[in-house]
Formats: C-alpha cells, sequence, structure tokens
C-alpha cells in the first residue's frame, strides 16, 4: 500500500516512520511512505506557499497552486483516496480505518497549516478526515495517527491479527480489562475468573465487562451499540 504525504514539514515523519510496528512495516515493503513538499512546488523567488484571505480577516491560507502541483506529481493507483486533515471533516474511527486499510491502494494525505487551505484545493480532495472537535497547529500529527491506524490493520504488521479483533472499537464496545503478573501487586488482586481456566466463564466475564465499561465511559457508543443490536429499548 502506498502513503503519500503532502507536507511543509517532511522532516516531523523522520522518527515516527522508523519506529515500532510501523518502522517494522515499512522495512518489509507492507506499505510505503513517499514525503512530498509542496515548497518546492512553488514558482516564486520566494517560494510563498501562504497568503492573505480575501475579504480579510486573521492570519493566512495555503495557496491552490503548489498544493495542486504537488498533487499532480504523483502517480495515480487505481484504488486512490485523496484525504485532507481538517477539523471541518468525517471523525476519525475504527471502521473507516478498516474501510481505508482494505480498500484503497494509495492514500495521499494533504496536510494543512495556518488557517487552512483555499477552498479551491478541494476540487483535488475525495474525503476530509478530522480527529476530533478541536484545532492543532498543522495537519502532520492528524496524518500520522490516520497512518499509524491503517498501517497497523494491514496483513503482516501486527504479529497476531487475531488480536486486532479484540480490541476496543473492533464490535462496537470498548476492550476488556486486562491482568498480567503478578496475581497480586500492592493489594489488588487479578479477577479469580481470569486465573481459574474456564474459557468459556472467562469469555462471558469478558464480554460483561466491556458492555458495562463502554455504558460507564462511551454511553454514546454503548447506545449505538444497542442499535445495531436490535436492543435500543429493552433496558
Amino acid at each position: 500500500m502506498r502513503f503519500d504525504l503532502v507536507t511543509l514539514f517532511p522532516e516531523f515523519f523522520d522518527s515516527p516512520l522508523r519506529s515500532g510496528l510501523m518502522g517494522k512495516a515499512l522495512e518489509k515493503g507492507i506499505a510505503t511512505v513517499h514525503l512530498t513538499n509542496p515548497r518546492d512546488f512553488t514558482t516564486d523567488k520566494h517560494h510563498r506557499v501562504d497568503d492573505e484571505p480575501y475579504g480579510g480577516g486573521v492570519g493566512m491560507l495555503m495557496k491552490p497552486e503548489p498544493l495542486f502541483a504537488a498533487v499532480e506529481s504523483l502517480p495515480v493507483l487505481p484504488r486512490r483516496e485523496v484525504i485532507l486533515m481538517t477539523p471541518q471533516g468525517e471523525p476519525l474511527h475504527q471502521a473507516l480505518l478498516q474501510k481505508l486499510a482494505n480498500d484503497y491502494d494509495q492514500l495521499v494525505i494533504l496536510c494543512g497549516h495556518y488557517e487552512g487551505v483555499d477552498e479551491r484545493v478541494l476540487n483535488l480532495v475525495t474525503r476530509e478526515i478530522s480527529l476530533g472537535d478541536f484545532v492543532l497547529t498543522g495537519g502532520e500529527i492528524p496524518a500520522l495517527a490516520l497512518l499509524n491506524g491503517v498501517i497497523r490493520l494491514r496483513p503482516g504488521t501486527v504479529g497476531k491479527e487475531a488480536s486486532l479483533k479484540t480490541e476496543s472499537f473492533e464490535d462496537g464496545l470498548l476492550d476488556y480489562p486486562q491482568y498480567t503478573r503478578p496475581a497480586v501487586f500492592r493489594g489488588w488482586s487479578v479477577p479469580e475468573v481470569l486465573r481459574s481456566g474456564n474459557h468459556q466463564a472467562i469469555a462471558a466475564w469478558r464480554r460483561q465487562q466491556q458492555i458495562e465499561r463502554t455504558q460507564q465511559r462511551r454511553p454514546d457508543l454503548y447506545v449505538r451499540w444497542l442499535q445495531q443490536q436490535g436492543l435500543q429499548g429493552e433496558e
């Protein structure tokens, strides 16, 4: 799978792309990441990538010409999505990461800066994605989150792929509590059921914990899960 990151700060990705599972996945060729700086496509002597907004206002906007030229310089794979990371986009969620990981061969990710991008840049974009209802200084952090979330779902990245199916959000619920050795730490004990060896009882306990934890911590997810199960209104 090919990723093209269009960013004014390609050096931001140096360490993350070499670290952890993502670095190993890139070494194994599970994915490739290419960095393109729109500043390299400016034509004026000052290499300007931003300008004042028409109509006035605070801040600067990224100009359309360098962004169009940067994206148009990239190869085009058959199944391609051009993504703008923006607070105005669709909230990022696990089902969207699954779709991007499974349905596309190439993700082009635009990292905005300043007060955003010229509206005409959206003619390049096929999807807008947001990390949430907050604003950061640039699109690199959201782009890295998206990159990490997609690559870890690609076959071969995670050693035990079955573990991906039991994580938070995979079936609409948060993950269950997990414990490791020692059995007792500072007076806190691992639940007896987890040490019982009764796999059926363990599975039932974990499922109940998922439901209760989601209800307590993310009531919005809990309501959505009830609706998916056809259980809304039964409680």
